[in-house]
């Protein structure tokens, strides 16, 4: 999911700590190296899920072959992504953020891995929200986000809690970046400051259901 990287649009709280043109310096970086290096495995279809619905078609989108785009539609942030779910084809589908620098395909492909047997999972932020979510859709579709408090350090327990009573996988605790001291450590979102533990696509480390 990402949003259009426009000025004031994104990253706004980065943007007052170091300034909105390397906000969204930072933020097209990060967008496009996530789609990048997510859509070049062949294991999955990656497809670009954007808002606001009217930039579906902009030039701005990294754009490499065989990536599809969407408009998220209307909504909070747990609509637009339930919407996502239902409307994906049918099988296992995974939903990350575009603003994670340290996502590898190694994560992607250990959730898919739970999914086969397991209902959801999950990945941790160190602020109390999540920069993955993944659902088995089979036999049916849960709706784990409604009633969510989005942006709080509730987000990730109130999704928690909507699972209830199903079997739950947990992914590595990644984070976006939103200060100014993560932007620091970050630097753009350069390979050198990723541990070189991440960097590899079959590094992720094994989720346990529980």
């Amino acid at each position: 999911m990402a949003r259009s990287p426009v000025a004031g649009l994104v990253k706004r709280r980065l943007g007052r700590e170091i300034g909105d043109v390397a906000a969204i310096r930072f933020y097209r970086s990060c967008l496009s190296h996530t789609v990048l290096r997510l859509a070049s495995d062949p294991r999955w279809r990656a497809v670009l899920a954007v808002t606001p619905d009217k930039d579906v078609a902009a030039r701005f989108w990294p754009s490499p072959r065989k990536v599809g785009r969407l408009p998220q539609g209307s909504g909070d942030l747990g609509r637009r992504m339930q919407r996502l779910f239902e409307r994906l084809p049918p099988g296992p589908a995974i939903i990350v953020g575009s603003d994670v620098p340290a996502i590898r395909p190694g994560h992607i492909a250990e959730a898919f891995r739970v999914l086969a047997r397991g209902d959801a999972v999950l990945g941790p932020a160190p602020d109390g929200g999540y920069w993955l979510i993944g659902l088995r859709r089979s036999p049916n579709v849960l709706a784990p986000i409604g009633g969510v408090r989005w942006s709080s350090a509730h987000a990730l327990a109130d999704t928690l809690a909507n699972l209830d009573g199903k079997r739950i996988a947990f992914a590595v605790t990644l984070g976006d970046v939103d200060t100014g001291e993560a932007y620091r450590f970050e630097r753009g979102c350069t390979e050198r400051l990723i541990p070189p533990a991440l960097s590899a696509q079959n590094a992720a480390p094994a989720m346990r259901l529980i």
